[in-house]
């Protein structure tokens, strides 16, 4: 990711209808704030387990080491010569005189009641003992003593599986965070709010605290005040101000954003930040500590303008944010076969062997737009991963139609207007109305099943739809177009939509 400096925030929202990359955008620039870093090799990891620890510790670590390995009786030989003796030796650049060492540190931490140990200077603590054949164990009750060391050990172990099984992997740190806004979404999740806590008998949380007893146990809910995602967040980035966090929220547009940033709204302002010339502070509604949003975090957020049930975004944000518009990209869309692959090149595009995804897509819009308005077009998303006929019927029947017949009502003459199926014969159209279909059963009968063409008369020679009442809710989906048989399975009818 390019440099940036502290005093740029970034904020902005990408708008634009269902299907057109959004949050694919989201994730690209999630991963502009991700840090991989090689791994730690054995070495590092070494270095890193024994850098604070004492020669008991060292020696305590090479005991619990052999337990491990079902080996409970050392000499001190095996004590010397074990990797741990021997980095910690490097560390302190010792060279010399190591088996001294390591006697002294067994012969110090012996128990004063030992009878194969004679030493005048113990120390308070016991940890070894030594049998009659000159091998050294460790004492059982220093066992709870080491508990921590216990720990570090078996993390160090699993950091060793970790490197064997990825030695060319690398790890990642990331610089984000990412929610998904929706009804419910408020100030408690995004900022900070009450939170139930369980906690042992006698712990009391900041507001009000129950007992909940079960059998001879005792356990007891408290409310403690618990930091939301962007206050940890800024944070994070408070405490690192020569690197760059970026908070992404996805469908910004389904939550009460004044709700959700509640008295941080105008603290997201470029030059209310932190260190900027108008930087703004205010104390938090629960806790009251106070607060400023640092200028190293940018947001970005994603707004689907098709979600006109939803809560409306405040239009406060539209002075604090860049708003980028994300258009449906029929271009990215792949000509594709009947049964074949997907061909990329534009040779065949005007065959009766190719159904062209991008013009079909160009067309379908096209008319969306006359008929539904533009927030109503289709992404490219619906049809990225179509790769032959079957994927289309699939898509067609299962998500695009459903999702225009919802926007258009229900309402059949819009929706045959789309899919150009007003001049069509029945069984060739995409959206048939359900009403219609018993007098056409009736017709076909005295016709002996003619194909007559039923001009519609809410639409004019040019095809434009007038508008005029209509039926609603009585549409349905050719059973051909779900069944992939009569005239869908041929390219004609999916050429049409052009």
């Amino acid at each position: 990711m390019p440099e940036m400096s502290i005093h740029e925030p970034t904020n902005i929202i990408y708008t634009g209808v269902a299907g057109t990359g959004k949050t694919y955008q989201l994730l690209q620039i999630a991963q502009q704030y991700t840090d991989y870093l090689p791994r730690a090799n054995d070495a590092d990891l070494l270095a890193q387990l024994l850098q604070t620890l004492s020669w008991r510790d060292v020696v305590c670590l090479i005991f619990l080491d052999f337990h491990s390995e079902k080996q409970d009786l050392i000499k001190v030989p095996e004590i010397v010569s074990h990797e741990f003796f021997v980095a910690k030796a490097a560390q302190n650049a010792r060279e010399k005189n190591l088996s001294n060492t390591a006697w002294s540190v067994l012969q110090m931490h012996s128990p004063s009641s030992s009878k194969t140990v004679t030493y005048k200077n113990r120390a308070s603590q016991a940890y070894f003992d030594k049998d009659h054949s000159g091998a050294w164990y460790l004492l059982p009750e220093s066992m709870d003593l080491l508990s921590n060391l216990a720990q570090q050990l078996a993390e160090f172990q699993q950091a060793q599986r970790d490197n064997t099984a990825s030695q060319h992997q690398a790890f990642s740190e990331q610089r984000f965070s990412m929610v998904s806004f929706h009804q419910a979404y408020g100030y408690e999740e995004f900022v900070e709010g009450i939170r139930p806590v369980m906690a042992a008998s006698g712990h009391n949380g900041h507001h009000l605290s129950k007992n909940h007893e079960t059998g001879n146990s005792q356990a007891q809910m408290s409310y403690a005040i618990q930091d939301g995602t962007f206050l940890k967040l800024c944070q994070r980035a408070a405490r690192d101000p020569k690197r760059r966090y970026a908070m992404l929220i996805d469908e910004i547009n389904r939550a009460n954003v004044s709700r959700v940033f509640g008295e941080l709204l105008s603290l997201i302002e470029a030059d209310k930040r932190a260190g900027m010339a108008n930087a703004m502070s205010v104390n938090l509604a629960y806790s009251g500590r106070a607060f400023s949003v640092p200028a190293n975090v940018d947001i970005y957020a994603t707004m689907n303008t098709q979600d006109h049930s939803l809560a409306p975004l405040d239009m406060a944000l539209r002075r604090r944010f860049r708003f980028i518009d994300c258009p449906p990209k029929p271009e990215l869309l792949p000509i594709i076969t009947a049964v074949g692959n997907a061909k990329q090149s534009l040779e065949d595009t005007q065959t009766s062997e190719t159904i062209d995804l991008a013009k079909l897509l160009t067309g379908l819009n096209n008319r969306i737009t006359q008929a539904l308005g533009a927030e109503a077009q289709l992404g490219h998303a619906f049809l990225f991963n179509v790769q032959h006929l079957a994927q289309l019927q699939t898509v067609l029947a299962e998500q695009i139609i459903p999702q225009l017949a919802q926007a258009a009502g229900g309402q059949v003459a819009i929706l045959q207007y789309v899919f150009r199926d007003e001049p069509q014969p029945m069984k060739a159209q995409f959206i048939q109305d359900s009403q219609a279909q018993i007098s056409d059963h009736v017709d076909d009968e005295i016709n002996h099943q003619t194909n007559d063409v039923r001009p519609n008369p809410l639409f004019n020679g040019h095809n434009a739809f007038l508008g005029q009442s209509i039926n609603t809710g009585s549409y349905r989906i050719n059973a051909d177009l779900i069944e992939r048989t009569g005239e869908f399975a041929t390219l004609s009818v999916y050429q049409r939509l052009y």
